[in-house]
């Protein structure tokens, strides 16, 4: 195999693993909503890491292997490779608008990197090493900022992110270049600065790249970053290694008009993902108008009897205590009597007399009144 078929060889599967980094950072942001930059503690993570760490060292290979007029469009094919691999892998099909958008991004930046013409190999003095460092970093805080101002709009929240994202990557980008320089005349101290430069925009990249995954789908944080990183790193080759575009005048107006057809394909992601977040919404919220509207009408129907008995009393005015009319209530059947018969008094009447007047006189000063006399049955007295 040929330097220049391994070279493409590499550059397609560097754009894989891109891919498939992205996809799983999308994943664990997507599962992990409370860890907002990088959750340390879930090994998808760091198996995301693990393939954009083999991404970027199979594209310095093939940069290595291949001329960059070749290498650098190709790894624009990450958003290409990435929609039917999401697709494939994890079930999130991308609609048509995201696709359109994606092939626009992926077209004009492809072009723009075409363009680029190359030049002698170049390094960067110290001051203008801290200037960039302190441009890319003051840029990467005002993006941070106004991504955190922008949380209630996640679509534009994800974009900011992705951008800093980008920025960061393309400029350690830079500054691997420069150290690669530097060290073709050997190694010396003054490039640790930049080492540790390098460290920290990477890993910076790294992390915005991931926080802009939460709540923002697959395809427009990851077209972002795509097309931001490679612009970054040829606006400061073009005007601090003094490179140019190819064709003269043609091919910096031919480099232009790829940029606009690349910032047309982010501005179709990003609408189309905020057309889907503002559908989302209006689902969400119909359906707490409906519940709410359930609940409201169950209370109104429990309210009928009440509001018609305070109809009916308010119509009604109220009686006078002496106007009202008392209903008594039934009475029940008299209980048959079944004590036995009672036997009346067997009085005892004097012999020889047919007066039932007693002949003797007062006792105690009143009448004498016999007691009665018992007869062979029990008698019951009735007071």
């Amino acid at each position: 195999m040929s330097a220049l078929a391994l070279s493409v060889l590499l550059s397609l599967v560097s754009a894989v693993a891109y891919a498939g980094g992205a996809i799983v950072q999308e994943r664990v942001a997507a599962s992990s909503p409370g860890a907002q930059y990088a959750p340390l503690r879930r090994p998808a993570w760091w198996a995301a890491v693990s393939l954009n760490g083999l991404g970027g060292l199979l594209h310095v290979v093939a940069l290595a292997l291949g001329p960059l007029s070749l290498v650098q469009p190709l790894g624009a094919l990450t958003i290409v490779f990435a929609l039917p691999m999401a697709a494939f892998f994890v079930g999130r099909r991308a609609g048509a608008t995201a696709w359109r958008g994606a092939l626009m991004a992926t077209v004009g930046l492809a072009g723009l990197l075409s363009l680029v013409g190359a030049s002698d190999a170049q390094s960067l003095d110290t001051a203008q090493r801290v200037g960039a460092a302190g441009v890319t970093g003051g840029a990467v805080v005002a993006l941070m900022i106004a991504g955190r101002a922008a949380h209630r709009h996640p679509a534009v929240r994800s974009i900011l992110l992705a951008t800093a994202s980008g920025i960061a990557f393309g400029m350690s980008s830079v500054f691997t270049k420069t150290v690669a320089v530097d060290w073709s005349g050997g190694v010396s101290a003054s490039d640790l600065p930049s080492l540790a430069v390098i460290g920290v925009l990477a890993t910076a990249g790294m992390v915005l790249s991931q926080a802009s995954y939460r709540g923002a789908g697959l395809a427009a944080p990851l077209a972002t970053l795509t097309v931001v990183n490679p612009v970054v790193a040829a606006v400061v080759g073009i005007t601090m290694f003094e490179e140019t575009f190819r064709y003269g005048t043609t091919g910096t107006a031919l480099a232009l008009s790829c940029g606009v057809v690349a910032a047309g394909g982010l501005i179709m992601l990003t609408t189309e993902r905020i057309a889907r977040e503002g559908a989302e919404a209006q689902v969400r919220d119909g359906n707490g108008e409906q519940k709410q509207g359930q609940e409201q009408g169950g209370s109104a129907v429990a309210a009928v009897p009440s509001a018609a008995t305070a109809a009916v009393n308010a119509a009604a005015p109220a009686a006078p205590l002496s106007a009202k009319v008392l209903v008594p209530s039934p009475v029940a059947p008299p209980v048959p009597d079944t004590a036995p018969v009672e036997e009346t008094y067997d009085v005892r009447t004097p012999a020889g007399s047919d007066d039932t007047t007693l002949s003797y006189g007062p006792f105690y000063g009143g009448p004498f009144v016999p007691p009665p006399m018992v007869g062979r049955r029990r008698v019951r007295i009735r007071s």
